[in-house]
């Protein structure tokens, strides 16, 4: 008798009515949007990130909204106007409109959260799987090597690294945070190849002899890639926050480019009399990443079994 093919385990597990280890109990892919789309919470925070993204893409076509159009159209005889008249979030320091440099700034922030994560979640998913999926010498060595990583703070070795950085920009900040961040994604993906590697459908499709590669890429991945991606959508607002952070210290990115962590750090000084100036920057921040943070929860709740009832 021919040995059985194996299940796709997206779809069915390894065998019927009973989960496969670190996946969700035989739901399928139209299942896990079905319980998606009930979530309220999820239509709300992918309706805000659909429009940061707009608003990233062409940021042109909303800064004329409010106020003036060029971000860097500036005039000193309006330096610091509170909201009002032509400027509906005010003008800065320079005289530049605050609406204009928000929605010009959100390219700058979003392009270093989604930069730095798809850095460090491709890295991970390389040294993650290998090490989970092989062990022996080779986890070892990813283990200790995640440990070097791990004892640097996350922003104390940003900083380290960036002060000997001449020209800070998205990309270069972005790939900085990266080099800090792929240890914690590489241990998540380590350790759920780790519950997939033995499952049954992972053994029998060792037993047809399918090279380890198609093992890995068709019935290993897409069942720890769950707890992965949820975790990967809630790093991008922290890295955006990182960013900000570090921009604020005058550690990110450098004039001439927009961002939201550059504005917080030109209106500190004058928050008492110009309040407007760092309220209308953290206020879209924060929208930001309480927005990355809830539809991380979201898809975590949805894509873990533990989580659902």
């Amino acid at each position: 008798m021919s040995e059985p093919l194996p299940a796709a385990p997206v779809t069915t597990g390894p065998a019927a009515g009973s989960p496969a280890p670190g996946t969700a109990p035989a739901v399928a892919r139209r299942g896990v949007w079905r319980t998606l789309r009930r979530r309220a919470l999820f239509w709300v925070s992918a309706a805000v990130l659909a429009v940061l993204g707009l608003v990233a893409l062409v940021p042109s076509a909303f800064a004329g909204w409010f106020g003036h159009p060029d971000p860097r159209a500036c005039d000193l005889a309006s330096s610091a106007l509170p909201p009002g008249g032509g400027h509906v979030l005010g003008t800065d320091v320079q005289g530049c409109d605050v609406w204009a440099n928000v929605v010009f700034g959100t390219r700058a922030s979003l392009t270093v959260g989604l930069l730095c994560t798809a850095v460090a979640l491709a890295v991970a998913l390389v040294v993650g799987t290998l090490a989970g999926y092989y062990g022996g010498w080779l986890d070892r060595v990813v283990a200790r090597l995640t440990d070097v990583f791990l004892g640097f703070p996350f922003l104390l070795g940003a900083v380290v690294v960036l002060t000997s950085v001449g020209s800070r920009s998205a990309v270069s900040v972005a790939l900085v945070l990266a080099l800090f961040s792929w240890p914690t994604m590489a241990r998540l993906v380590r350790g759920s190849v780790r519950t997939v590697r033995d499952a049954p459908y992972v053994e029998a499709a060792r037993a047809m002899g399918l090279p380890d590669r198609r093992i890995i890429a068709r019935y290993v991945l897409p069942n720890a890639l769950g707890p992965v991606l949820a975790v990967a959508t809630i790093m991008v607002g922290s890295v955006i926050v990182a960013e900000s952070t570090l921009t604020f210290l005058g550690l990110g990115l450098n004039a001439p480019s927009i961002s939201w962590g550059l504005q917080l750090s030109s209106a500190q000084s004058y928050f008492q009399t110009s309040p407007h100036m760092l309220v209308a920057p953290a206020v879209v921040l924060t929208i930001t990443v309480l927005a990355m943070i809830t539809l991380g929860d979201v898809l975590r709740d949805v894509l873990d079994p533990r989580g659902r009832s």
